[in-house]
């Protein structure tokens, strides 16, 4: 029902992770990113227990390979599962069941991987690999340009309803988490969210507490200050 795209930067470790489909808010239990842990996504029949129990494992060291190995010898639905996991060394592993919905398949690259089922055809995770590795600039607009180029290749062949992107560099928690659950063109609206994000946000985040700076920056005039230089170069 879904493809997605997880993605390393090898300069700055940053993870992404982005998905679309014909689907009701599918950033809600799809795609999963943690700053110097992994990106990881859970498709097809989703099981939302791999995220759960896979990130801890994650975070201790293990390979996404094990971790992979390890989630889907405990899952009797592993056949009508779709898996993918990068780590935060760039390790990928990918799983695709024997019972997932045509057409459905996986590509891979240096420090990018792709996953679809019940896709339009093999171009769609085909080109959205290629528009990623020809691409440059910022990972969310190189990210939304990869769908972008998998949706023009057919996309989910029953169409299109929901999508979501997360970008995360040295924390837990995201440095930008957007989705559009119900739209009519949710790669569309994710662009204008993520235009959005540059208004604002994208200045204020860096001053949140996080694993370099367990305080982060309080002092509301510093804030301002660079929120206010961002808004107006």
């Amino acid at each position: 029902m879904t493809w997605s795209i997880l993605v390393r930067d090898p300069e700055t470790g940053a993870l992404g992770a982005a998905v679309a489909t014909r689907f009701f808010a599918v950033g809600a239990l799809c795609i999963h990113v943690e700053g110097g842990v992994a990106a990881f996504a859970t498709q097809a029949l989703i099981n939302p227990m791999y995220a759960v129990n896979g990130m801890p494992r994650l975070r201790e060291g293990q390979t996404a390979q094990a971790v992979a190995a390890a989630l889907l010898a405990g899952d009797d639905g592993r056949a009508v599962r779709q898996l993918h996991i990068l780590d935060a060394r760039g390790r990928i592993a990918q799983h695709t069941g024997a019972e997932c919905v045509d057409w459905c398949g996986m590509v891979a690259g240096a420090n990018v991987s792709v996953a679809g089922n019940m896709l339009a055809g093999p171009a769609v995770i085909e080109r959205t690999l290629a528009a990623w590795e020809a691409g440059s600039g910022p990972m969310a607009e190189r990210l939304l340009t990869a769908l972008e180029a998998g949706e023009a290749a057919g996309g989910d062949k029953r169409g299109k309803q929901s999508a979501a992107l997360k970008i995360c560099t040295r924390d837990p928690y995201p440095d930008l988490d957007i989705r559009a659950d119900d739209h009519p063109d949710p790669l569309a609206e994710l662009r204008r969210l993520v235009a959005v994000s540059k208004q604002h946000f994208a200045a204020f985040r860096p001053f949140l507490p996080g694993r370099d700076s367990p305080c982060g920056v309080f002092d509301r005039a510093e804030i301002n200050a660079a929120v206010a230089r961002a808004t107006t170069e």
